[in-house]
């Protein structure tokens, strides 16, 4: 099981919904993902991983590589059949870039599809949260894909509740912001 978090991740993503708070998501619902994928009729290998996409690190403004949050793997890849985490990497571009989920996009609208996107579903797009998980079959790795999104928003809320700035990094913008 491994974790690392996207090159160039700083202050200019999600105040919210950083890096902390992305590995705390993961924690938070891995009991139920590592459950489900020691299951063979889940996951034929017993291995995943999850790439999580800063919601504030847009593909306007950003690279897909810089734009990664965190990454996280489950089992050891010296043993892994397949190339998991390039395979999440793509869901996690594809619902990142078109802002759906990877289903709907196969599915439902193939004709926005270009050379060198995946055909692969898994990834999805949850209130601007993309999330790309695989090792499982494709319905589980959206299911956990979703676990991760709406975990990263719940946190995310729940510290934006205990808020009390009027400005976010206020602290750190003394003099830039009249107040």
């Amino acid at each position: 099981m491994s974790t690392k978090s996207g090159a160039g991740v700083s202050a200019a993503g999600s105040w919210y919904a950083d890096r902390s708070c992305a590995m705390r998501a993961i924690e938070f619902v891995l009991p139920a993902i590592e459950t489900a994928v020691a299951r063979p009729e889940v996951s034929g290998g017993g291995f995943l991983s999850i790439v999580v996409m800063d919601p504030a690190r847009g593909p306007q403004e950003y690279r897909f590589e810089d734009a990664i949050l965190l990454e996280h793997d489950i089992g050891e890849r010296d043993r892994w059949d397949a190339d998991y985490n390039a395979f999440a990497r793509a869901k996690a571009r594809l619902s990142w870039l078109h802002g759906v989920d990877g289903h709907v996009l196969q599915a439902l609208r193939p004709h926005r599809l270009r050379a060198g996107d995946t055909t692969l579903w898994g990834g999805v797009h949850f209130d601007g949260i993309a999330v790309g998980v695989s090792g499982a079959h494709a319905w589980y790795d959206e299911a956990f894909a979703t676990m991760v999104a709406c975990a990263l928003r719940a946190l995310a809320k729940e510290a934006a509740a205990r808020n009390d700035e009027l400005f976010l990094g206020a602290d750190r913008l003394r003099g830039v912001i009249r107040t």
